[in-house]
């Protein structure tokens, strides 16, 4: 099994900044795509950044120039540093990573993690 720990999310003024991370861990011969998606109250979940294996980001467009997305293959995790938060940001968080295991790849999703921003 596979299993994607997140950690960092909690209750921050707008403005401020927050550094999300997630861990990888169980029966896991690569990593390749991770990535961040965030699901506000009653709004679909969406996607916030993703990197690929090699290191080449995506962002969307609410967050560029804010959110920076970085990973660590060795480690398998993946990082979101949140500057300049906005109470728009204010959501669950998730992170998804595309696993392969043996000669399968499949999609996983983090337990979540809610992150504030307050007026």
């Amino acid at each position: 099994q596979v299993q994607l720990v997140e950690s960092g999310g909690g209750l921050v003024q707008a403005g401020g900044s927050l550094r999300l991370s997630c861990a990888a861990s169980g029966h896991i011969s690569i990593v390749d795509t991770m990535g961040w998606y965030r699901q506000a109250p009653g709004k679909q979940r969406e996607l916030v950044a993703t990197i690929t294996r090699g290191g080449f980001t995506n962002y969307a467009d609410s967050v560029k120039g804010r959110f920076t997305i970085s990973r660590d293959n060795a480690k398998n995790m993946v990082y979101l540093q949140m500057n300049s938060l906005k109470p728009e940001d204010t959501a669950v968080y998730y992170c998804n990573a595309d696993i392969l295991q043996g000669y399968t790849i499949r999609a996983y999703w983090g337990q979540g993690t809610q992150v504030t921003v307050s007026l």
